[in-house]
């Protein structure tokens, strides 16, 4: 939500949905003309008059930085979910992907291999893939996860 004013009249506040943008403003300028036409508006405006004499009234800056402390929690709580998916992948698919690693041992032995454990290991080979990369993507996750930790201990007080 975007506030505009107008420096003849700083008691009048117009409120548009969005952010600082000409569409804003124009329809912030909308509402300066409806105020207009019911003769609400207790000032004269010069004629020419345009949206960029708006003035934008911007938030306190203690709540402009509660704002932005309550987004880096949110940003924080996004980061420790994702983390605890990857973590829940990781251990699934763990068990499957070591008892392939044990058939690639196999293939650097003289010893000979069951067909049935050559399809094993080939079909093996999408369980170790997904595994390796999900651990790396946990491994990253974590490393960033530390630094959201901490911003969550902050907002808790701890």
């Amino acid at each position: 939500m975007v506030k505009y004013t107008l420096a003849q009249s700083p008691d009048i506040v117009l409120l548009v949905p969005g952010k600082d943008s000409r569409k804003a403003r124009e329809k912030a300028m909308d509402q300066l003309m409806a105020m207009l036409d019911e003769g609400t508006l207790p000032t004269a405006l010069a004629d020419g008059f345009s949206v960029e004499q708006l003035v934008e009234v911007q938030p306190p800056a203690s709540s402009a930085a509660v704002e932005q402390q309550e987004d880096a929690v949110v940003d924080a709580i996004q980061i420790l979910n994702q983390l605890a998916t990857l973590k829940v992948k990781v251990q699934s698919s763990r068990d499957e992907a070591l008892q392939v690693r044990v058939l690639i041992d196999l293939l650097f032995t003289d010893d000979p291999m069951t067909d049935d454990q050559v399809t094993e290991l080939k079909d093996g080979f999408k369980v170790l893939k997904a595994f390796a990369q999900s651990n790396l993507r946990f491994k990253d996750a974590k490393a960033q996860a530390e630094t959201a930790r901490q911003v969550l201990d902050d907002a808790l007080g701890n």
